[in-house]
């Protein structure tokens, strides 16, 4: 794996890539508070035969904050930016949580361009806006810090976290080490994005992934935004928090190997 850095929307966008340049393309987009290794151990697992894209979206991990708040919109331009960039069409995007919103955002904007969606732990609203708002106003008051333990128990699950508290307290310091900037922008874009008069346009493939376990987005508001979309498929993940691309890798890797090869997308 390869790391680079493009400028995008006027800041400065970190990205990987890796795999067959010919193979197909499969684009990974990360959750808030996170950065591109979560994906790490699927990227492992599916390199050998897609191209695979991962990246950090502004404010998080290496990549720039520019100017926040943002909104979907903004995010959603930075990724077709990048896949400008790098000259890449016809892509299937994996997107977990807020990365979920910003590939929907994409097919919506560039329907054409998108082969089929993976939607891990999303929806096409996330959360409410009394909810987002108050997140926002802790973390002003206090940082990311005052969250790290709420947040550790909505991202992993009761058995990640107790038997293992040292990967545990890794990805909380991912977490609270992500800008105030940049996070608190990615919540005003989360607080205000709706997408769920766009779902039932989508006409792609698209799988869509729940872990048992999610405390941040729930079985039934993951299954609901299946619903929505026409012929979408839904899996859920037994035992499994808000990222199963950390707890259970290689199941998640296995579905999307399936996805991908019974809607003849490789």
């Amino acid at each position: 794996m390869s790391l680079h850095v493009a400028p995008i929307n006027g800041t400065h966008i970190h990205y990987a890539q890796t795999g067959p340049k010919d193979g197909p393309v499969l684009v990974f987009s990360n959750s808030l508070g996170t950065d591109l290794r979560i994906w790490d151990d699927v990227v492992a697992g599916l390199s050998d035969r897609f191209n695979i894209v991962t990246y950090d979206k502004r404010g998080h991990g290496l990549s720039g904050i520019g100017d926040a708040p943002y909104d979907v919109s903004l995010h959603a331009n930075d990724l077709i930016g990048l896949l400008d960039h790098l000259g890449l069409d016809q892509v299937i995007i994996c997107g977990l949580s807020v990365g979920g919103l910003i590939a929907q955002k994409v097919i919506a904007e560039q329907p054409k361009r998108i082969r089929g969606l993976i939607l891990c732990d999303t929806a096409s609203k996330l959360g409410d806006y009394d909810g987002w708002n108050s997140r926002i106003e802790a973390i002003k008051a206090d940082g990311i810090e005052v969250l790290g333990d709420a947040i550790m128990e909505r991202w992993l699950s009761p058995d990640f976290r107790a038997n293992r508290p040292l990967e545990t307290a890794m990805y909380r310091d991912m977490l609270v080490r992500t800008t105030a900037d940049g996070y608190i922008g990615t919540c005003v874009a989360l607080r205000d994005g709706d997408l769920r008069d766009a779902a039932g346009k989508i006409s792609v493939p698209t799988l869509c992934v729940c872990g048992s376990v999610d405390l941040a987005t729930p079985l039934d508001v993951v299954r609901a935004m299946a619903d929505m979309i026409p012929n979408a498929t839904f899996e859920l993940i037994d035992g499994v928090g808000h990222l199963p691309c950390i707890e259970t890798p290689e199941q998640l890797t296995r579905l999307i190997d399936r996805f991908t090869k019974e809607n003849n997308l490789v």
